[in-house]
This record gives structure tokens, C-alpha cells and sequence, in this order.
């Protein structure tokens, strides 16, 4: 879910058919405002109505699915975890009205100089340990190896081309081999909602793990504990400092209760690399595919977590293949200057 904040720039025709959704549901004559669009194709917005107050997703079919969404809040509702209720659905519509969490996103929040960062993390961090000591729902898909394969491919597909590069991709293949080997099938897998970061938190007045709002889980998957944690310590979107992405390990090592740490970091390490190297092919297909290059300012920040996570001893082959076939040029300075 895209931040609950009126966007003059998000698509602003509403859905044909969703004021007859909503009057079916008991909100006929509802006002709606645009709230944003997202990397997706699905849409938001505010719906008001007499004092109350819901958010209209539109995730239009077939590019979306709202059923995934919908089985994932409830299951976090259900481990008292604060994602939307759903108050009402439209399946083959591709709309559901949803709990508004209101406007107290978290990366607004801290970009403006709001709210307490080191404790958020915290309780962000605590958050995902006591998600991964939940058994995970039913019927949700592995974060397998294929998946990963497919994801770092978007950067010799998209991003290399953009920036002129003739790459070696069999090369590629080979160096990521046995860095996803490590990672692909844990033994403990749990719940990974992929997108976890602070521009997809909420803080609500509810107590204890509640008191974060979690939006935008509907690709969720099971997977690495160590792939959240990245999501929220290298963040496309906003610079982590290195002190406190280690303070927050040490953090979640901890609280999770993980006996060997140097394995979780050198997962968490190959996570980094594997999900920076995805979101720089993601930005640039947004790009160049979708016409969408409001995402090429976050690039270099992308670039500098890549080379944080390239310096682990357990990416030695990437780190190589990256030395032979991207120049520095093509790096963090290739996207400098970019809105």
C-alpha cells in the first residue's frame, strides 16, 4: 500500500465500478480523494463517509490479485500484528475497502524530523523477530531458488542495457550460484512481506508489537528471516546509517535468538546483494518499460548498499563479476543528477 497521503501526481480516475462497490457495502455517496499510486498497477484511495473514514484499494485484474492481501492481513491479524481489516472485498473487480491506518507513515515521519528513529527500528526490529517465531499461513509460495534467480537477472536484463554495458551473463549465472545456494532453502523459513521498510509502516496508538501499521504485503513469501531485515536496514528509499543498520542487527541476533551469527550475516550479506541488484533492475525497467523515473533519484543510494553487501568474503565471485563488467562510471555516478 503507497503512503496514505493525498498525491496530486497519482492516476486520479476513480474505478468505473466502484461506486456501486461501495454502495453495496453500505457507503453510497461516499466522497473519494486520491491518495498515490505505487510500483504496481494498484491505486489508492481515501474514502469518507458521515465521520467514517476507509481506505479503496484498486489492484485491477489481471495484473493484480487482492486475494493474497487478504489472506496475509488476516493472518497477521490474527498473530496480533496490525495490518488493515478488511472491510470489504470485490474479487474479480480487483477492490477492497480497507481500515484506514490514517497519516502517521513512518518515512515522511523521519524525513521530516519527526518521531524517534532509533526507537522505530527498534520496534521494528522486534517486530520482525516475533514474526518469525509465528508458524506461517497456509498456501503461500516458497521464496525459492528460481525466484531469485529471476530477480537478480532484472539487472543484466534491464539495468546493464540502460547503462551501455555489454556483460558476461554466463558469468553472472556462475558467480551467483553458490551465494543462492546458501540462501534459497533455509531451514526455518518464515514469513517474508518483502517490502517491509519504513515507507510501508504505520504507527498507530496501539500497544506492543500493534503499534506498527504494515501495508504493501500482498507478495509475501516464505523465505530467509535474515530478507526482511534487509528491506528495513537498506532501504531504497531513504539512507540507514551504518551504525545503526549494525546496531540493529546485533538487535535482531538477540531477539531472535540466532546461534550462529557469522552465517546470518554472511546470509544477510548475499540477501543485500541479491535484493539491490533486483531494485536497480525494478527502477530501471520502471523507467525505461513504464514510464516512471521518479525512481532513478533512489540509484545511488541502492549503489552505495551494493557495495557495503559486494565486501562480505561471501560474495568474493559477484564482487569479482561486478569489478570485470561495471565500470565505476556505471555505478552510483551513472544515475547522479537523475529526479
Amino acid at each position: 500500500m503507497a503512503a496514505p497521503q493525498p498525491d496530486p501526481g497519482a492516476g486520479t480516475l476513480i474505478p468505473s465500478h466502484a461506486p456501486a462497490f461501495l454502495a453495496a457495502h453500505g457507503w453510497a455517496g461516499a466522497a473519494i480523494a486520491p491518495l498515490a499510486d505505487d510500483a504496481s498497477f494498484r491505486r489508492y484511495f481515501r474514502v469518507r463517509d458521515d465521520g467514517r473514514v476507509a481506505v479503496l484499494m484498486d489492484a485491477p485484474p489481471p495484473h493484480e490479485d487482492v486475494r493474497p492481501f487478504v489472506r496475509i492481513a488476516r493472518h497477521l491479524d490474527a498473530i496480533g500484528l496490525s495490518a488493515p481489516r478488511v472491510l470489504a472485498e470485490d474479487v474479480a473487480g480487483g477492490l477492497l475497502l480497507l481500515e484506514d491506518f490514517g497519516d502517521a507513515l513512518v518515512g515522511p515521519l523521519l524525513r521530516g524530523g519527526g518521531g524517534d528513529e532509533a526507537a522505530i527500528y527498534r520496534d521494528a526490529v522486534a517486530l520482525l523477530a516475533a514474526l518469525g517465531e509465528e508458524a506461517p499461513p497456509a498456501r503461500v509460495d516458497a521464496y525459492d531458488r528460481a525466484t531469485l534467480d529471476r530477480e537478480v537477472d532484472l539487472f543484466a536484463d534491464w539495468y546493464a542495457p540502460a547503462c551501455g554495458l555489454v556483460v558476461d551473463r554466463a558469468g553472472w549465472r556462475a558467480a551467483w550460484n553458490e551465494a543462492l545456494d546458501a540462501v534459497a532453502a533455509p531451514a526455518d523459513p518464515v514469513l517474508v512481506l518483502r517490502d517491509f521498510h519504513v515507507d510501508n509502516i504505520m504507527l498507530l496508538d496501539r500497544p506492543g508489537d500493534a503499534r506498527l501499521g504494515l501495508l504493501d504485503f500482498q507478495d509475501a513469501l516464505l523465505g530467509h528471516r535474515a530478507y526482511d531485515l534487509v528491506s528495513l536496514l537498506q532501504d531504497a528509499r531513504r539512507d540507514v546509517g551504518e551504525a545503526l543498520e549494525a546496531a540493529m542487527i546485533e538487535r535482531y541476533l538477540a531477539a531472535a535468538g540466532i546461534a550462529d551469527a557469522a552465517r546470518f550475516r554472511a546470509d544477510y550479506a548475499t540477501l543485500g546483494a541479491q535484493r539491490n541488484v533486483k531494485i536497480l533492475g525494478i527502477f530501471t525497467r520502471l523507467w525505461k518499460r513504464d514510464g516512471k523515473p521518479g525512481y532513478l533519484k533512489h540509484q545511488p543510494r541502492v549503489w552505495r548498499y551494493l557495495e557495503r553487501d559486494l565486501a562480505h568474503p561471501a560474495l568474493e565471485a559477484v564482487a569479482a563479476w561486478f569489478n570485470a563488467n561495471v565500470p565505476a562510471q556505471a555505478r552510483a555516478a551513472a544515475w547522479d543528477g537523475h529526479a
